[in-house]
């Protein structure tokens, strides 16, 4: 086991030349981020599903109850043994050949089972008002935290002039407020993480899944290598556009259509302006360019910057996504967040937020 730590946490690939682990252990003068602080982030993780219950039981459904959404799912199917056995240990969507077994076996005809396996599976699909309310909850942290970065970034210098993120890199002392954001960032993804086994299972519990390690690895892998600087850059760009997103999805559930559309516009704007404008131009710039220059490529960082462009590469999809989406919608009068939820929000993060 000690020979595996000591080759994870070789100083030749996380630490640029001649700079070792020993050279960021925290003193009485600076502190560095150390591998330990990010411990914190599990009990706090916890607390925060815990907060989420109450959030969701006593604000966000009166809220949503107060909107007239419903609080009944959608119809359960009628009791069937054997349909059941076939849906939960074959198939979900049975096909022509199984549907006419299944037909002669109950003496159903195949209109009524097919019925029947369309009601099973919208059973699995949360109601409206706990999709409220989960939306409402991540609305509320995301506006918290990305009011929560704005604010404190205002007070940076490497706001104003990126190339601070790499000046004395890496003997660059943590503060109290840089190690409160990594750690509040963490702690709900991983709340996030907690949430997915004990929520209604979805289709998408893989690809969320993946999503939330992804997340977690690269909050993780940036606060290590003490990167901490470019990475509340990243952060808080990437939640600017969450808190829209997720307004318009409140909105969509309440039948505030046109509310729903202005929103879903205002956050097509914002995703494609921050995610093909401003991220390649200030952060892969920084990260790229300035980072070479300052401070020169190591192992390490060329991982990381193999992950930011691949993200670029990600953000160009999503964006594609959205124009597509927005133009259907433009075609039909009516935005569908369904599809957004499916096909663009539980990938639009896999980055640094």
């Amino acid at each position: 086991m000690a020979g595996i730590l000591a080759w994870f946490w070789n100083e030749r690939f996380w630490l640029p030349h001649n700079v070792t682990w020993a050279d960021l252990k925290n003193t009485d003068e600076s502190t560095f981020p150390q591998a330990e602080d990010l411990y914190l982030a599990c009990p706090l993780a916890f607390c925060m599903f815990m907060i989420r219950l109450v959030f969701e039981r006593f604000i966000a459904r009166p809220c949503a109850l107060g909107l007239k959404i419903q609080a009944n799912g959608p119809q359960k199917a009628q009791p069937n043994a054997i349909l059941e056995k076939v849906f939960t240990a074959i198939t979900k969507h049975p096909d022509e050949k199984r549907l006419e077994g299944l037909s002669k076996q109950l003496d159903w005809d195949v209109r009524t089972i097919q019925r029947w396996f369309r009601h099973r599976r919208n059973q699995e699909k949360p109601s409206t008002l706990a999709r409220f309310c989960e939306s409402m909850w991540r609305f509320t942290f995301y506006l918290y935290i990305f009011t929560y970065g704005v604010r404190f970034l205002k007070k940076s210098p490497w706001l104003w002039n990126t190339r601070e993120c790499w000046y004395n890199y890496p003997y660059q002392p943590l503060t109290v407020d840089l190690h409160y954001y990594y750690i509040l960032e963490l702690s709900f993804y991983l709340s996030l993480l907690f949430s997915q086994f004990t929520d209604i299972r979805r289709k998408d519990f893989l690809l969320m899944f993946l999503h939330h390690v992804a997340t977690i690895s690269l909050i993780t892998f940036s606060y290590v290598n003490n990167m901490a600087r470019v990475g509340t850059l990243v952060m808080c760009l990437h939640d600017a556009a969450d808190v829209l997103l997720e307004a318009a999805k409140m909105a969509n559930y309440a039948k505030c259509q046109r509310l729903c559309n202005v929103l879903f516009v205002m956050f097509a704007l914002v995703f494609i302006s921050s995610r093909l404008g401003v991220y390649p131009v200030w952060i892969l710039n920084s990260t790229v360019f300035e980072s070479w220059e300052i401070v020169g490529p190591y192992p390490s960082w060329w991982v990381f910057n193999v992950l930011l462009v691949l993200l670029q590469a990600l953000h160009t999809f999503w964006s594609y996504l959205i124009v597509r989406i927005a133009c259907r919608a433009i075609s039909r009068g009516k935005v569908r967040l369904q599809k957004i939820h499916l096909t663009l929000y539980y990938w639009c993060k896999i980055s640094m937020n």
